[in-house]
């Protein structure tokens, strides 16, 4: 929810700049939008960094270190027999999951200049169109916080909630950017919100399943392995993928066949999620492991 907070007020304070941006303090000789959109992402992290230092330990890992009986967590630990499967699988998802935003997603001020509302535009009414569909997109990351609670409550396994999110998020993706994206700013502004809700479903999905399928001294390490190795190392690599592969897409201009290749992305990401479902681990009991 913090990063969607800052998210939208990133957005936000672009929006603000690009518009008035010559009635602003000058930052660094100039008034660059990106620089107010920064600050704006900066304001959530504040008081975050003033929380953290009093938030609780886990019980069952400060009793375990209290009677000295907490194991020393290792990278190859994850890599036993019994947890294998479990570090492949998830550390496929996550590169999946982080494909989603950075190759298709944060690609979407490329296709924005494209559509037909903008045909002749200046730079300017350019610039607030892309801090409105980016805004549209961060209420859809809200939205989709919001609602995967609500979800947890009534789906009964983890591999049944997960496809659940993957199933319409394949097909809304698919419609954005082959379609919606190339037609008309409504249809892309309502297709960035929907795939918003879907994307962050994921990624509930995948913190809240972590900590049930990990021992105790296992249990950050195993997310942080999923979320750094294959989020940011590979899945976030789908940027330069993206980019790649809409210099040989053919299509009619620069914003067309970036729409394309970031729905060809978001297809791949989406696709082998799905068939990394199968080999997903349900947890074997009804409370968190030791």
């Amino acid at each position: 929810m913090q990063s969607a907070l800052g998210g939208l007020l990133a957005t936000g304070a672009y929006y603000v700049a690009v518009t008035y941006a010559e009635r602003l303090p000058v930052i660094h000789s100039g008034h660059e939008a990106w620089r107010y959109a920064l600050l704006g992402g900066l304001l959530p992290a504040i008081p975050l960094m003033l929380v953290r230092p009093f938030l609780p330990e886990s019980p069952i890992w400060q009793e375990k270190e209290s009677k000295g009986i907490l194991k020393r967590p290792s990278i190859a630990a994850l890599f036993s027999p019994p947890l294998r499967k479990t570090t492949l699988v998830t550390t496929l998802l996550a590169a999946c999951f982080y494909a989603v935003p950075y190759g298709v997603l944060q690609q979407t001020p490329h296709v924005v200049p494209g559509l037909p509302e903008l045909h002749g535009a200046g730079a300017r009414q350019v610039e607030q169109t892309v801090g409105s569909v980016q805004s549209i997109g961060e209420l859809g990351t809200i939205v989709g916080w919001l609602l995967f609670p609500v979800l947890v409550i009534r789906i009964a396994t983890p591999r049944r909630l997960l496809r659940l999110g993957l199933v319409p998020g394949l097909a809304v993706f698919a419609w954005v950017y082959f379609s919606a994206a190339t037609r008309t700013l409504f249809l892309l502004k309502c297709g960035v919100f929907l795939a918003a809700v879907c994307m962050n479903g994921s990624f509930s999905f995948l913190w809240n399943y972590l900590p049930w399928v990990y021992p105790t001294h296992l249990r950050g390490t195993g997310e942080s392995f999923a979320s750094n190795f294959g989020g940011r190392v590979f899945g976030a690599s789908a940027a330069l993928l993206t980019t790649q592969l809409a210099n040989i897409i053919p299509a009619a201009g620069s914003a067309s066949r970036m729409a394309y290749a970031a729905g060809t992305v978001a297809v791949l990401a989406y696709t082998t999620s799905l068939v990394a479902s199968c080999w997903l681990p349900e947890p074997e009991q009804a409370q968190l492991p030791d």
